[in-house]
C-alpha cells in the first residue's frame, strides 16, 4: 500500500512531498522517482540531483541528461 498524504514518508510514495524508496510527487527524496524537483538515485524530473537522472530544466549528477540531448541522439542515429 503505498503511503500517500500532503507528506509521505514510505517504500512507495506518491504525494507533494515523497521520502521514498520508489516516490512520484512535486519534491521528491528517493531512490528511484519521477518528480518536479528530485534528490535520488535514478530520477525524471524537471530538475534534479541524482546519480542517474533524465531532466526537462536543470541536472546535476553522475550521469543525468536532458531530454533535448536524448532526442538530438535519437535524431541524428
Amino acid at each position: 500500500m503505498p503511503a500517500v498524504g500532503v507528506i509521505a514518508i514510505g517504500q512507495f510514495a506518491c504525494s507533494f512531498v515523497t521520502i521514498s524508496q520508489f516516490g512520484l510527487g512535486v519534491v521528491s527524496i528517493s531512490q528511484l522517482t519521477i518528480a518536479g524537483l528530485a534528490l535520488a538515485q535514478l530520477a525524471v524530473a524537471y530538475a534534479l540531483v541524482a546519480q542517474i537522472g533524465l531532466y526537462v530544466g536543470a541536472g546535476y549528477g553522475q550521469t543525468v541528461l536532458s531530454v533535448a540531448e536524448v532526442i538530438a541522439l535519437l535524431g541524428s542515429g
